[in-house]
Formats: C-alpha cells, structure tokens, sequence
C-alpha cells in the first residue's frame, strides 16, 4: 500500500509539473503579456493545478472502484486510533460544516461585507457556498458510493462521494481567506491557518465517524478549495 502512495504521489507531481511547464510554454509563445502575472501568481496557479489533477485522479480511482482497499484501511486504521471518549467531540465539529451553519454563517458575512461596500468579497462569499452546495447535489446524484458500513454509524442522505461537509467548509474557508487576505492582508497567514485547521478537522470527523471514505472528504476538500479560487479569478477578469 505504501509503495502505491509513492507511486500516486509521484505520478501527480510529474503530471501538475508537466502541465505548469506547458502553460508556461503557451504563455511564452502566444501571450508574453500573460508571463510577468505568471511568475507574480506562481504559487497560486501551482496550487490550483494540484487541487485539479488531484480531484480528476481521485475521482477516477473512485469511479473506477481502484481506492476501496486503501480506504478501508486507512478507516479502520482511524476507528482504531481515535478512543471512543473523543466521538462525542468530533459529533459536534462534525456539526460545524453542515449546511445548518454554514448557510447562515455565510447569510450574515455576506451581509457584513455589503453593509462595508465590499461588494466583490460578498460575491465571492455568496458564490462560493451557492456553488459549492450545487456541485455537491449534483456529483451526489450523479455518483452511487455506499457509505462505509464498517461499524454502526448515523443514516445520511445520498452518496458517499463526495463528502458534502467538508465541500462545504473547504469552500467557505478558502472564500473568507481570500477576503481576508483582500482587506487585511496582514491578517491572512492566521486566517489560513483557522482554515486548514477548521476543514482538516471536519474532514477527519467525517471519517471518525464512519460516513466517509477518506478519498471523499479528500476530492470534497480540493472541489471546496478550487471553487472559490476559480470565482475570484472570474470576478476580477470581468472587472478587469
């Protein structure tokens, strides 16, 4: 099992380096204007590019039924690890991305950020919830995974993939990051750090808890990070 890891790992990294190299090409040859914003946003556009060679590869190891035995040892190695005493903890972080919350959490900073005429982080805010509630209704519906059945767990609705939870938090998360980073910039490193701490534990609950597989709140994770990033680009090309 390890030596797939290494082998999945590997080939994600040659495939994201592959296609910066590519894009870089592309730009060099048809859009030299594009190079200098290239190198300013190297970072980012590297991190987008892993987010959506992850989501395809995974995805298509899921679809393909390829993922199942690493899932369920990685699971069983969780259920294992974390006491019983903890459940009760992980119920209630668990409750923190559920559309309950998020939906009027993301109501109110919506409002906030309109009230101080920041209509574009609104947008991005709104946008980012709306759509990420939309891609998981319809990947839900479009996809048939049964839920883990490796011990008594609560009843959810639909498919197993992806992880509707941490989509959701992954997707407001990143959203009230790059608002952060926007308006206080200052403030952005610890803003991240709440965020990969806030989706890092709603994922790992959902897998303590035995409805998910760990390549459901993996795909959910990136699909949430990826939206609000694809948004921002296409609010700031279109005020451009």
């Amino acid at each position: 099992m390890i030596f797939k890891l290494i082998k999945e790992l590997i080939e994600l990294a040659l495939i994201v380096t592959c296609l910066y190299f590519v894009i870089g090409t592309y730009l060099r040859h048809n859009q030299p204007e594009w190079i200098e914003p290239k190198e300013k946003h190297r970072l980012t556009i590297l991190f987008v590019l892993i987010l959506i060679v992850t989501i395809v590869k995974v995805s298509e190891d899921v679809l393909n039924g390829e993922s199942g035995h690493i899932d369920r040892i990685i699971l069983l190695f969780i259920h294992g690890l974390v006491p019983s005493a903890l459940v009760s903890i992980f119920e209630a972080v668990t409750l923190t991305g559920s559309s309950r919350l998020i939906f009027p959490l993301a109501t109110v900073v919506t409002v906030a950020l309109l009230y101080v005429k920041r209509r574009a982080e609104a947008l991005l805010v709104s946008a980012s919830v709306i759509s990420g509630a939309i891609v998981i209704y319809i990947v839900k519906m479009m996809t048939i995974r049964t839920r883990p059945s490796l011990w008594g767990t609560e009843w959810y609705w639909g498919s197993s993939f992806p992880s509707g939870h941490t989509l959701a938090v992954a997707a407001f998360a990143t959203a009230i990051v790059l608002c952060v980073g926007k308006i206080r910039p200052a403030s952005r490193n610890l803003a991240l750090a709440i965020a990969i701490l806030w989706v890092s534990f709603v994922a790992l609950s959902r897998m303590v808890l035995g409805v998910h597989w760990p390549t459901d709140v993996l795909v959910a994770a990136c699909i949430g990070a990826f939206l609000p990033l694809a948004i921002r680009a296409a609010i700031e090309s279109h005020a451009s």
